[in-house]
């Protein structure tokens, strides 16, 4: 005889280890039936076997998050089960393994936004499957797909904050695959939908009324001279924030460097202190250690739309468009080659220059030829 066993549309079937005449089954009622010898016994041993088989299912649903056909069949022998890891269970222990990296690899803020992406990732499993995790061994590229569905669909999401969400989930998904929790990567075949942001930086006429325009109030002269200052020097927000007066040393040409450990890359670079980067420094002489006023990221940005809107820069106007312009109008637009670009914007790639700045340089080209033709 034959036991056939069925969930989610899935089955198993296995040899009870009885044998009886075929004419003595009986289909409808599930039992056997005289002249079967034995008939009572072969019953009880097939309700028994019902029993066990129920006592399984009903201990995976308590202790499991999700299970197969195949797992009912395993309790039900009493064979131990294979340690199935949930997709948001790897997601978290990959989680606590970043954050004890706080401070020494990464940042926190890197540590919350994988929290972020978690929780994303945790409202899609819950939407799509309607259960709490699924199990690792059930991710498909479909999944992927799906995913991607959800975060433009549900969540919204512009294509560039999609792609951080997937690209960190991709990196935990790698994590499962050295750990061997997973055996094959669903992201073999996937292929982000690239986004490329036009450059936004002052021109050298909306640079030169900026540094020309003055403020009565101290707070607010205070962050245009900041900002002019990283026009000239190309220093991120935490940079320039950080700061120090020991950070600056003459070189060889006789000059002021400025000395900078890049935060997003891990990368030393020096950056020439420019005349107009400097009288702006030498305004700022004190007792402190640092060079400039401390202040947070949000405010220091608030006040820069206070200040475009004096000087009529109708674009959102944030910190990091002065090292844009950096890039762009000082240094581009005054035929300074790529490669040195991109050593003092301290990118870790060339091509990371040229795939954010080769507009830029053709804008220039064509302001050049232009003047030919004059």
């Amino acid at each position: 005889m034959t036991c056939r066993l069925t969930y989610l549309k899935c089955r198993k079937q296995f040899s009870t280890g009885k044998f009886i005449n075929p004419t003595n089954w009986n289909s409808k009622k599930q039992l056997v039936e005289p002249p079967e010898p034995d008939a009572e016994l072969i019953n009880t041993q097939l309700s028994l076997i019902r029993t066990k088989l129920n006592q399984a299912f009903l201990f995976l649903q308590v202790n499991e998050l999700n299970f197969d056909v195949q797992d009912i069949y395993q309790q039900y022998k009493g064979k131990p089960l294979k340690k199935e890891r949930g997709v948001l269970e790897v997601y978290d222990m990959h989680s606590l393994r970043i954050k004890k990296l706080i401070g020494i690899d990464i940042k926190e803020v890197t540590y919350k936004k994988y929290l972020e992406s978690g929780k994303h990732l945790k409202d899609f499993i819950k939407h799509k499957y309607k259960q709490k995790d699924i199990k690792l061994k059930a991710l498909r590229s479909n999944f992927i797909d799906d995913y991607v569905y959800f975060l433009k669909v549900e969540k919204k999401f512009q294509q560039s904050t999609l792609n951080k969400a997937i690209q960190r989930f991709r990196k935990v998904i790698k994590y499962a695959v050295a750990e061997d929790y997973l055996n094959k990567d669903p992201f073999m075949l996937y292929r982000p939908k690239t986004v490329k942001k036009p450059v936004v930086f002052l021109n050298p006429e909306q640079l030169k009324k900026l540094e020309e325009t003055s403020f009565s109030i101290v707070r607010i002269q205070q962050i245009k001279d900041m900002f002019v200052f990283c026009c000239y020097t190309g220093l991120g927000f935490t940079e320039m924030s950080n700061l120090k007066k020991n950070q600056f040393t003459t070189e060889f040409d006789g000059e002021l460097w400025i000395n900078i450990n890049r935060q997003k890359t891990k990368k030393d670079f020096k950056v020439p202190l420019l005349p107009k980067a400097r009288a702006i420094m030498e305004q700022y002489k004190s007792d402190s250690d640092y060079v400039f006023p401390s202040i947070s990221n949000t405010h220091f940005n608030a006040y820069l739309k206070e200040i475009a809107n004096v000087v009529g820069i109708e674009f959102n106007l944030t910190h990091h468009i002065a090292r844009k312009t950096f890039a762009s109008t000082v240094l581009l637009y005054n035929d300074v080659p790529m490669e040195i670009v991109s050593k003092l914007l301290g990118h870790s790639k060339l091509q990371t220059t040229q795939d954010h700045y080769g507009k830029v340089v053709q804008k220039k080209i064509s302001l050049e030829i232009s003047k030919l033709k004059v």
